[in-house]
């Protein structure tokens, strides 16, 4: 946020000699909500809601205000951090981060089914290894 642009080392552990793939679900996590903050946050009369405010005035509920599902949306919205109450989370199972971290690296790892490389694209990758294989005598 001071001025970098590169985030590093996803689901590295020990400077890299271990990999994680639940880290690495954590850690994309993460990098979304620091892309999402480094977006910036709008600052207008509206999405300050300040005549909203006076409209429902103190102590009453803004949840149920169309301002306020209008501009949530534009909030981070994380797929693994629980926002829940506790007693949902007790009664959902009660899983950490890191347990539904690895459970999606897992259903990731079983399910994701990769888009094939156009074949011009194949043909250069096996010229690139066989040249290379050549010149190692591999």
């Amino acid at each position: 946020m001071a001025g970098a642009n590169l985030i590093y080392g996803l689901g590295m552990l020990e400077s890299g000699i271990t990999f994680d793939f639940g880290q690495l679900v954590l850690d994309n996590e993460f990098a979304r909500m620091i892309k999402h903050t480094l977006k910036g946050i709008p600052v207008s009369d509206e999405s300050l809601a300040v005549d909203v405010i006076k409209e429902v005035g103190p102590f009453r509920d803004f949840l149920s205000h169309d301002s306020t599902l209008k501009h949530m949306r534009s909030q981070s919205q994380p797929r693994l951090i629980d926002r829940r109450t506790r007693e949902d989370w007790l009664s959902r199972g009660e899983t950490d981060l890191y347990q539904r971290a690895t459970d999606q690296a897992r259903h990731i790892v079983k399910t994701h089914r990769p888009e094939p490389l156009p074949d011009n694209v194949l043909s250069r990758l096996r010229s690139i290894i066989e040249e290379t294989e050549k010149e190692l005598r591999i």
